[in-house]
């Protein structure tokens, strides 16, 4: 009888443990709910002062006119005669390193343009067929972003507002997947690189009486020619500007760097018009915004300064395999003997990295009156050979001196 008395009481006290654990555990797991539902309206309010504050910076930067939409996270002054908007302003948030939205992809019109903004009929047609299945025919033409939805990524409401057709033109797809997207991507790591700093950034085409238009579609928006971009580093106090043309780009993105005056003088726009000293407009230090530049590396020479019958190394690209005897001329920004006493010389851009080589067999050195490598470092230099193709890089083998000179302008 006492045993079965005990053997009750302790079931009875099991069984009072375990309805407190779960008690405890539902407390436990209401908390959490709770804990979340506050953090998620934390974080709307947190983004909604994020938008307020971006608003107020671009209008305290000095945007280039005084007739612009404001959206939450970017501004634009929309030019209606083609169809697109002549700029947009926006700023690289350091908050781009947790931004975890991704692409929205839902562009539709701007409901705040008043005399209508472009729609997608001015790019592509959309046709359903019998079985339900829709159509495209395309215009040739990707609808590209002024302002990149990358450099929202923090904010689902100014990601989503980036489709606003109003932020796109009409952009060449090897342009705007290409060299273009380099350049978004190199200010997006310019501001990871650089903690606690934000890029004030202004982009748009180069707007031109006579631009030709996408005919089939229904406002024949303007196709421009360039398109430019400017970014401002308030606090290490640096600009840079770009124009690149709207077309498939073979050279590198440091060789459309500019001075922030010489995109205005182009666009006749006036930039960041609050900025206490103009002086950082007038120059542009590149190393500072380009790893490249900084590790070394040269834009190609200007194709146009050359002599006749003579290339840069991006122009010299066309004549690999060929069998053509060419004169290609470049910087030497790095030279290197292999193992075994063969020189390996680079033009414009360094090993791993390079554009072009130039290859001396060792058994060859003795034909050169001038260390190679002493006498030609950081300094202009014109070969004159037969380009080879060498793990898909044009490479040039040179065995006498006469091919080689000093390029002078």
């Amino acid at each position: 009888m006492q045993t079965r008395l005990l053997l009750f009481f302790f079931f009875i006290s099991a069984s009072t443990s375990a309805q407190s654990l779960e008690h405890q555990k539902n407390n436990i797991q209401s908390s959490l709910a709770d804990l979340e539902r506050q953090r998620a309206a934390l974080s709307k309010q947190l983004e909604s002062v994020q938008l307020q504050l971006i608003q107020r910076d671009l209008r305290t930067s000095g945007l280039p006119s005084d007739t612009y939409i404001m959206h939450s996270a970017m501004a634009l002054e929309y030019a209606e005669d083609h169809e697109q908007a002549r700029w947009v302003a926006h700023i690289i948030l350091p908050d781009i390193v947790q931004g975890v939205v991704t692409r929205s992809n839902d562009f539709r019109p701007d409901t705040l343009v008043a005399t209508g903004s472009a729609v997608e009929a001015d790019y592509f047609l959309k046709s359903p067929t019998q079985n339900g299945v829709w159509t495209f025919d395309g215009f040739g033409y990707d609808r590209g972003h002024l302002a990149p939805s990358a450099d929202f990524r923090w904010s689902a409401t100014a990601l989503s507002e980036s489709y606003y057709y109003s932020n796109m033109s009409p952009q060449q797809a090897e342009f705007n997947r290409g060299r273009w997207s380099e350049l978004e991507t190199l200010l997006r790591n310019y501001v990871i690189a650089h903690p606690g700093v934000q890029l004030f950034v202004v982009t748009g085409p180069v707007l031109e009486p006579d631009l030709p238009v996408i005919e089939r579609g229904v406002n024949r928006v303007s196709i421009p020619r360039y398109f430019f971009k400017v970014a401002l580093d308030p606090i290490n106090h640096r600009s840079i500007g770009f124009i690149m043309p709207n077309t498939a780009i073979q050279y590198p993105v440091e060789s459309f760097a500019l001075p922030v005056d010489s995109v205005e003088q182009r666009t006749g726009l006036y930039f960041f018009r609050s900025l206490p000293d103009s002086s950082i407009e007038a120059h542009v230090d590149k190393a500072a915004w380009l790893p490249e530049v900084a590790g070394g590396d040269v834009p190609p020479l200007a194709q146009p300064d050359l002599p006749r019958n003579h290339f840069n190394t991006v122009v010299a690209a066309r004549y690999m395999g060929s069998g053509e005897q060419v004169a290609v001329c470049g910087t030497v920004v790095g030279t290197r003997y292999s193992k075994t006493g063969n020189l390996w010389v680079n033009l414009d851009k360094q090993f791993p990295n390079q554009v072009f080589s130039v290859f001396i067999r060792k058994q060859d050195l003795p034909n050169f009156s001038e260390d190679p490598q002493r006498e030609w470092t950081n300094r202009q230099v014109c070969f004159k050979g037969k380009i080879e193709n060498m793990n898909g890089v044009p490479t040039m083998n040179i065995e006498r001196e006469e091919n080689v000179y000093l390029y002078e302008r």
